[in-house]
């Protein structure tokens, strides 16, 4: 546990993975308000893609945790690495919630009023998450063959 917290990068992917986990609980119960209100017990398309992201994205912010305390790289360099997945995590979080809110779509790309921005937004989340985790897991086995 002390290799978690003595790591920037990890100590953050941690607290992150916390405030995820409550966005998680907390869309849990904006969801059951949904499903009680509803005729057929269901709640908005995008309530339900917050709740799950935010559990799933609090989980994967754990693993990023572990194998930034792992790696061979520099804290400084885990952190870079760390940041970016992070942050994408919690823009899409938002970006759900807020679609939750409205329940205007099922769909926001097939519904957005701005495409091309939309895809180069889910163009440099794709980046950013995959090379924030290369980063991380090169430098798992780099510290694993070491």
């Amino acid at each position: 546990m002390d290799e978690l917290l003595n790591h920037t990068a990890s100590r953050i992917a941690l607290a992150a993975s916390g405030i995820f986990f409550m966005t998680g609980l907390l869309t849990g119960i904006w969801k059951y308000l949904c499903m009680r209100q509803n005729q057929k017990t269901e709640a908005p398309y995008y309530v339900n893609t917050a709740h799950r992201a935010a559990l799933m994205y609090a989980f994967a912010a754990q693993l990023l945790a572990v194998f930034a305390a792992t790696g061979a790289f520099s804290d400084r360099v885990n952190t870079i690495a760390v940041i970016f997945p992070l942050l994408f995590f919690g823009i899409a979080i938002i970006h759900y919630i807020n679609l939750g809110l409205t329940t205007e779509s099922n769909n926001s790309i097939r519904d957005s009023a701005d495409r091309k921005k939309d895809y180069l937004i889910l163009n440099f989340l794709a980046v950013s998450e995959t090379g924030g985790f290369s980063v991380l897991l090169v430098g798992f086995f780099l510290r694993l063959w070491a």
